[in-house]
């Protein structure tokens, strides 16, 4: 029987997820408070080029998400990046990392095109309602057993969604935890989330024109990416090492978890000033970059997970997804949204 769902969050997980379903023959509305798709997996555009200012590359070791991604060759190259390396907090070589044979890979010509790509699939009488966040998941005001959905859009538009079968929110644990606290639903699922750690992250974006691919002599290291041991810096990558990328020189700058949650409410100016100050001694870049811009994110990178894939409670029709439920790769999203769908199926 078709059933209608509605899932919450258009990361990668959510719209695995309504993929799947719609796949299966059931009608979907997905709902995304931001403007785009994606979620972390994100790429943001600038004069200079596009930043993948969350999620930077990704690895495939499911087989059903190599196969996912061997139908959509288009959307994803592999990145051949310099070894990353791992160094310290004067930008010197610390330890190099073990060679490995996997495969590191990123959505062309940006982060987001893997999720906006598989998105196309999900087609009417299925829908997508972008820059609308749900406050309130309640019982059909109209249709005994099903659900209706509150929500809330720009210039504070508000509106009910009705008549589905099923909700799945595909959000972030502690937005799901809140939501579900809000409705008065499914408590006895409270308390796993209360074991979920996600920790935040500020990232900055720097542009270099007076440098470019593949002449690199002038301006900076050799590698294209590392992971760093300096107290403010976790990941630095050059993006225009990237496949399908502007040859302009672009880096994206990761803080650490612990950093991040010390300056979490800082003024996005002042954190861009030492993530900066700290990119010069960890780079020896120290030419005035033509662009600054920063991004916070809340819930950046899952410390304790779920411990499982999903939740799923059939008998109520509620159900959560999200990487944070097994870690906090691009692949556990995937297959949290994929094994989701499949328990509704």
């Amino acid at each position: 029987m078709r059933q209608h769902i509605a899932i919450i969050g258009a990361g990668m997980a959510g719209v695995t997820c309504a993929r799947t379903l719609v796949q299966a023959g059931h009608t979907v509305t997905l709902f995304e408070k931001s403007g785009g798709l994606g979620g972390r997996m994100a790429t943001r555009d600038s004069a200079f080029g596009s930043f993948d200012h969350g999620a930077q590359y990704f690895t495939a070791r499911d087989p059903r998400f190599v196969m996912a991604l061997e139908t959509s060759p288009r959307l994803v190259k592999r990145w051949s990046a310099n070894t990353v390396q791992v160094i310290d907090e004067a930008g010197q070589i610390s330890t190099p990392s073990a060679p490995t044979s996997e495969a590191h890979w990123v959505g062309v010509p940006g982060m987001s095109s893997l999720v906006t790509g598989w998105a196309e699939d999900i087609k009417g009488p299925s829908q997508i309602e972008l820059h609308t966040r749900v406050t309130l998941i309640e019982p059909d005001a109209l249709k005994p057993g099903a659900w209706q959905l509150r929500t809330e859009g720009p210039d504070d538009a508000r509106h009910v969604y009705s008549g589905f079968n099923a909700v799945l929110l595909a959000i972030p644990s502690p937005q799901a935890q809140s939501l579900l606290q809000t409705s008065k639903l499914a408590e006895s699922w409270l308390p796993l989330l209360d074991g979920v750690d996600m920790a935040p992250c500020w990232t900055l974006m720097l542009a270099f024109p007076q440098a470019m691919q593949p002449d690199l002599s002038t301006l900076g290291p050799q590698w294209s990416a590392a992971r760093s041991k300096h107290h403010r810096i976790a990941w630095l990558a050059r993006e225009s090492s990237k496949p399908g990328r502007s040859p302009i020189e672009r880096w994206t700058v990761q803080a650490s978890a612990d950093w991040s949650q010390e300056h979490l409410q800082d003024d996005p100016v002042r954190v861009q000033a030492k993530l900066l100050k700290a990119f010069g001694e960890v780079t020896g870049i120290h030419a005035e970059p033509a662009l600054v811009d920063s991004q916070r994110w809340l819930y950046a990178k899952t410390r304790q997970t779920l411990g499982q894939s999903h939740l799923f409670n059939a008998e109520l029709g509620l159900g959560l997804c999200g990487d944070w439920c097994q870690g906090y790769r691009v692949e556990n999203a995937f297959v949290s949204g994929l094994e989701l769908a499949l328990a509704v199926v």
